[in-house]
C-alpha cells in the first residue's frame, strides 16, 4: 500500500535549466547594472530563497555592501534592495526564457511519480511573473505541476513551510509526512523540512554544482568527484533526507521512503 501521496518539486536545478543557471545570470547582470561586480558564486550563496530576500542576503555581504556604496554613495537600504529587485526581474525573465529546457530525464520521472499515485506540487523562488515566461515552455516540454506557489504569492517564502503548506491546500494532500520535498538548494530543503516533510536534494543538476551538462561532462574525473562531493556534503549539512545526482534517479528513493513509512517510520 502506497503511503506517499504528492511530491512538491522545485524548478530550476531540479526540473527545469540544468546547473540552475538563470537566476545567477539575472543577479549578476542586475547588480551590474548598478556599478557593482558579483561573481557566479557569490549570486548563488542564498539561491532559493525569494529573489527580494535573496537580494537582501547579498548585499549583507560585507564585500559587496562595501562595493554598492563605493559605487553608489550610500549604504544598500531597503530601496536600494527594491531597485535592484525592480532590475533583476526582467533580466531574470530573459534568462529564464535563454535557459528553460527540461533536465534530461525530468518528465518521465514525473510521470513515474504520477503512475505512483502521487500529485505533483511545486513551490519556487522565483515570482509569478518570471513563471509567466517559463510555465508555457515548460508544458511544451511536457511538465505542469497540479499546484504551482511562487515567491510573493504568501507573506513569506523559504524557508518558512507557508509555500509547503499552500500546496499542501491546493492538492487535498496531508499529514506532511505523506509528502516529499525535491529541491537543490539549502532554502528549498529547509522549507521542506519546516513543513515536516521528506526531503531529497539534488546534486549534480543543481544549484550546488552548478554547470550546465557540457561544463559537467568536460570535467576530469577527480574535479568531478571533487565538485560532486562538496554538493552532496552540503546538502545533507542542510537536512537532506536522501540526496541524488538528479531527479531522474528519484525512484529508488520513493522506494525507500515508502518502506521506512510502512514501518512508521517519520521525518
Amino acid at each position: 500500500m502506497a503511503h506517499l501521496k504528492a511530491a512538491v518539486l522545485d524548478w530550476a536545478g531540479t526540473v527545469i535549466d540544468h546547473g540552475s543557471r538563470a537566476p545567477v545570470d539575472g543577479f549578476v547582470q542586475a547588480f551590474a547594472g548598478f556599478g557593482v561586480a558579483i561573481s557566479a558564486a557569490e549570486a548563488r550563496g542564498p539561491m532559493g530563497l525569494a529573489k527580494h530576500d535573496h537580494i537582501r542576503a547579498l548585499l549583507a555581504q560585507p564585500r559587496i555592501a562595501a562595493a554598492w556604496e563605493t559605487a553608489q554613495g550610500a549604504a544598500p537600504d531597503d530601496a536600494a534592495i527594491d531597485r535592484i529587485h525592480a532590475a533583476f526581474l526582467p533580466m531574470a525573465a530573459d534568462a529564464v526564457a535563454a535557459r528553460c529546457q527540461m533536465i534530461q530525464g525530468a518528465v518521465p520521472a514525473i510521470e513515474r511519480l504520477r503512475m505512483r499515485g502521487l500529485k505533483i506540487g511545486a513551490t519556487t523562488g522565483y515570482s509569478r511573473e518570471i513563471m509567466a515566461r517559463l510555465l508555457p515552455e515548460a508544458a511544451r516540454q511536457g511538465y505542469v505541476p497540479d499546484a504551482l506557489v511562487c515567491a510573493g504569492d504568501l507573506a513569506t517564502g523559504r524557508p518558512a513551510p507557508l509555500m509547503m503548506y499552500r500546496c499542501f491546500v491546493e492538492l487535498g494532500v496531508w499529514p506532511a509526512h505523506a509528502v516529499v520535498k525535491v529541491d537543490d538548494t539549502e532554502a528549498g530543503l529547509a522549507e521542506g523540512l519546516a513543513a515536516g516533510s521528506w526531503t531529497v536534494g539534488v546534486a549534480l543538476t543543481g544549484n550546488e554544482f552548478g554547470l550546465s551538462p557540457e561544463e559537467t561532462a568536460a570535467l576530469a574525473p577527480e574535479a568531478h568527484a571533487r565538485l560532486r562531493a562538496r554538493a552532496v556534503g552540503r546538502l545533507v549539512a542542510a537536512g537532506a533526507h536522501y540526496v541524488i545526482d538528479s531527479i531522474a534517479e528519484i525512484d529508488p528513493v520513493i522506494d525507500a521512503i515508502e518502506g521506512r513509512l510502512a514501518r512508521g517510520e517519520r521525518p
